[in-house]
Formats: structure tokens, sequence, C-alpha cells
């Protein structure tokens, strides 16, 4: 870490970050004193020069996106330091200085955006409404189904054929993303919780560091050290309101935004088959051949321009285009697949 601090600090156009950077690096260098003292080895006095793989990773990162960009990978190495550190009774005095420099880092390159910057773990980017949500879980029964379907009437116009495969499509295409969605949104709830976890027992272990962090967002956000500091010092005479500022502020958690796996699964599950459906209906009520296969695809055509233009509007974007555009898509792909399965039905044959 010393090493990688002084990499970062004569990338740094800014003196005050490039200031901080390497005082960042001296301590870093202390720590290892500490520790060659008490190991009984010879004590280092400078950085280091030498770099691992993942350190020359973050720096050409740095030097391609910014020293921003980096920021939240430079926090998790501070919070694995804390974690290592608070098994070892040995360290128990180097955790302060420790979430002392991740106070420095949030607060370096914060500039009013505290709870983005402290977001170092992972987080679900959440965009759009619910019924956004539902129209893409459409879009994909719609055109996986589509697509399905077409590749099956090009190699057969046996229409029983084609409906059972269309009605395995869909059923497959349901469960899997209902499956998948109920392990997505419980793996982010499950991460949400061990993250809240871990803030209430620094909250109970280090009231005085907390305070101090609460202290830093506000000031990021713009209020005087004064002000930040009255609004800190209230928040922590209650735990439960205080831990909930922290989750959110520092960290960008909010449980709320995650929703219940179970829902999540089963709008997934009802919103694929209401695409899926489409492309069957024609023969689940009874069409035969080439006329079925064409009324299946007039109405999946029809079902893409629906879908293209609400995704179109729920993003503000042009409707028409938005329309095309899926149209092309999902009628392109429709098109592949039944060629494909012709040159497979003719070779059968």
């Amino acid at each position: 870490m010393a090493a990688l601090y002084k990499a970062l600090a004569d990338r740094a156009n800014d003196g005050h970050r490039r200031q901080v950077l390497n005082e960042l690096a001296t301590w870093e260098v202390r720590h290892a004193a500490k520790w060659a003292e008490k190991l009984g080895i010879p004590i280092p006095q400078h950085p280091p020069t030498r770099l691992t793989l993942r350190h020359r990773i973050l720096l050409l990162a740095a030097d391609v996106v910014g020293l921003r960009r980096v920021l939240p990978f430079l926090l998790r190495g501070e919070a694995d330091e804390i974690r290592a550190y608070s098994k070892d009774p040995e360290a128990s005095e180097l955790i302060p200085e420790e979430r002392r420099h991740a106070g420095m880092l949030r607060k370096l390159f914060g500039e009013g955006r505290g709870s983005q910057v402290a977001a170092f773990e992972p987080r679900q980017i959440v965009s759009g409404s619910a019924v956004r949500a539902a129209v893409l879980g459409v879009n994909d029964g719609l055109v996986s189904n589509f697509s399905l379907v077409m590749g099956v009437a090009g190699a057969s116009t046996n229409s029983d054929f084609i409906l059972l495969a269309g009605v395995a499509g869909l059923l497959a295409g349901a469960f899997s993303m209902a499956a998948g969605e109920y392990v997505s949104v419980r793996s982010q709830r499950d991460l949400y919780e061990n993250q809240i976890d871990i803030e209430r027992a620094e909250l109970e272990e280090f009231p005085g560091d907390e305070e101090q962090e609460l202290t830093l967002i506000y000031e990021a956000k713009g209020l005087s050290k004064e002000s930040a500091a009255q609004v800190a010092k209230h928040l922590m005479t209650n735990p439960q309101v205080a831990l909930d500022i922290m989750v959110r502020e520092k960290h960008g958690l909010d449980l709320d935004e995650v929703g219940s796996p179970w829902t999540a699964a089963g709008s997934s599950f009802v919103a694929f088959c209401l695409g899926a459906i489409v492309p069957i209906l024609p023969f689940m009520l009874g069409g035969m051949g080439q006329v079925a296969v064409g009324t299946s695809a007039a109405a999946s055509g029809l079902a893409l321009v629906v879908v293209g233009g609400s995704l179109a509007y729920f993003s503000n974007r042009n409707v028409a285009w938005g329309s095309l555009r899926m149209l092309l898509a999902g009628g392109a792909a429709a098109a592949v697949t039944y060629g494909v399965g012709s040159l497979i039905g003719t070779t059968i044959t």
C-alpha cells in the first residue's frame, strides 16, 4: 500500500492530493516499521518501489480513467487491513489510524459526493421504474421464444412440433429467469445485510471514529466543519438513526431498493410468460401450417413494436426509433433462426 500510494502521488496533478497521498504512504511505512520492530527484522525507512500485479493494474486504471475511479479499490484495501488487524491483538493500536486513512481518502476525493465515493462494496444499480423492468422481462420472453418458434418452423411445418417447442421454451425461460432473479436479489440482500452488520459492530466498538466519519460525510455535502460536527454528534445519540445514516450515506445501501427475492422471481416469471406466449398463441388456438407461422410472425412483430416503443418511452428516447430498432433486432434474430432451421430440416429430410 505504501508503494501504491507513492506511485499515485507521483501521478496526482493537484498539490493537495499529492501531499495527502504521500502522507498516507509515510503512514504505511510506519506501520511496516512497527511490525518489523515486533518481528526483529530490518526496519524499512522509505516506501518500496516494487508493485504487485494488482497494484500495477490499479495504476494503469488511474492513468486511463483518473484517480477518483480507483478510490473504491483503495478503500477496499484499507478495509481489508482493518479486518486483518481486528483479528490480531498486537495490531489493535493500528486500527484507528487505518480508519482515519479511509476517512482522509473519502474527504480527499469526495468533493460533495460522499455517498458515491464511499461505496466500496458491490451495489446493485437500479434504474427506471418497476413498469420498465416488467417491459424488459416481456421483451426477453418475446424475442427468445419468437426466435425459437421461427427456428422450429423453418425445420418443420408440423404445428404440434412448433407448439411443443414454444411451450417448452416458455417454461424453461420463465423458470430460468425466475431462478436467476431470485438468486441475484437474495445475494444482493445478503451483501447489504452483511455490510450493515459490519457497520453496526463498528458503531458499537468505535463510536468516536464513526462520529468522525459522519462529520466528514456532512462536510463533503457542503456543511462547515463545526456544523457537520454538531450534526454528527446529534445523530450519534440515537444508535439506530446513526446506523441508518451511515449505511445510506457512507455505503449507499438501501434494502428497500433491492426488494424481496420472491417478488422479483415472481414478477420475472410472469413478465417472461407474457412475452413468450405471443409467438405460440396462433398454434394454441388451432392454427396450422404456414398460415399459423405467418400469424405468429405478424403478432410477434406487432408486439416487438409495442415493447420497443414502451422501452423508449420509459427511457425518454424517440418512441418511433425505439419501436423500429426493436422490430429490426427481433426480426433479424427470428430470420436467422428460421434460416438455420430450414437448413437443418432440409438436411434431416
